[in-house]
């Protein structure tokens, strides 16, 4: 059993798990230095050996620079090779095109950072999207129906192949909340969720679920658990660390994998990095668990902040309280 499945559980783990991940731009920037990096930290890296031949090659494609067009019909477009890329082509333009999009027929259980709220703008488009949120008419509900049938069908794929976790991406929030607001998400996107986790709880109770969500999302963090969700990753700086500590941890236990803060690693002194670390921990550890940390180091921090980052983390995740 994984530290991060004790934590969940509450089960006592030795110590705070901690997740690091590195995008695709680092190491299309600093190459063969990142990996002199990533060997001085197994504990973080099991040994990782990046084939820097084929950096590029390995992206997925909305990780590439270019266009790129998705199931849907939705193209993608990206300048900066490694990063993910936005949106700009959105092929549902009208409330007649809500009733005339078909479904893609793969069912392969593909199911991409997006799967369901991010879709619904990656079809539309803010604007519309937004509208008809705000309109809450019959265009909204066609339009959702359509992108929950689609992801019915995936989640159906994967039941069989669960591993101990079965990931989950969908931005939720805004820099300072819900763009539609929490009633309204609670509404309309929150039976979707609870359909689709419902699916996995149904076919095997035990299966834990995470969600990564960034954004400002801590009204809506018990409405996730009450889908199914087990453990939530969260932003620190989008939704505050006074935030989380009240509805994590004195309002009920919500299990979280914490974003620590990315807007900071780029800039931030030795002192500045110690202490956002020691401040997140000290406020949210629990000896029963209910903590991960979760470092996301991208082309635009310096190798020696990477250092001190990965430095910091290994000494709070043997934080005992």
């Amino acid at each position: 059993m994984s530290l991060l499945t004790q934590a969940i559980k509450l089960e006592y783990p030795e110590t705070i798990p901690v997740s690091v991940g590195m995008l695709p731009a680092a190491w299309v920037k600093y190459g063969s230095e990142l990996q002199r990096l990533v060997d001085q930290y197994p504990q973080f890296f099991n040994g990782m050996k990046k084939d820097l031949s084929r950096v590029v090659e390995d992206m997925p494609a909305t990780y590439r620079a270019g266009k790129h067009v998705d199931e849907w019909g939705c193209v993608w477009e990206n300048d900066i090779e490694g990063n993910e890329a936005i949106v700009k082509g959105h092929p549902v333009k009208s409330e007649e095109d809500v009733y005339a999009l078909e479904i893609p027929k793969n069912r392969d259980g593909r199911l991409p950072h997006g799967f369901m709220y991010l879709r619904l703008m990656d079809l539309c488009g803010f604007e519309n999207t937004m509208v008809w949120f705000a309109e809450e008419g019959e265009t909204i509900q066609v339009l959702l129906d359509k992108v929950l049938e689609y992801n019915i069908y995936q989640v159906a794929a994967i039941l069989p192949r669960m591993g101990e976790l079965v990931y989950f991406g969908d931005d939720l929030g805004m820099q300072k909340g819900l763009a539609v607001g929490a009633d309204r998400w609670r509404k309309y996107l929150k039976p979707c969720f609870r359909k689709l986790y419902g699916m996995i709880k149904a076919y095997k109770p035990e299966q834990l679920i995470y969600m990564h969500t960034d954004g400002c999302i801590w009204e809506i963090m018990p409405d996730l658990v009450e889908c199914g969700v087990d453990i939530i990753n969260p932003q620190f700086r989008a939704n505050g660390l006074e935030n989380l500590v009240r509805v994590c941890r004195r309002d009920q236990i919500i299990p979280i994998n914490l974003d620590l803060d990315r807007q900071l690693f780029p800039f931030g002194t030795r002192s500045q990095l110690e202490s956002h670390v020691a401040e997140c921990v000290e406020a949210l550890y629990l000896p029963q668990g209910g903590l991960g940390l979760n470092v996301e180091l991208n082309f635009d921090i310096s190798l020696e902040n990477m250092a001190i980052i990965l430095d910091t983390v290994e000494k709070y995740r043997h934080y005992k309280g």
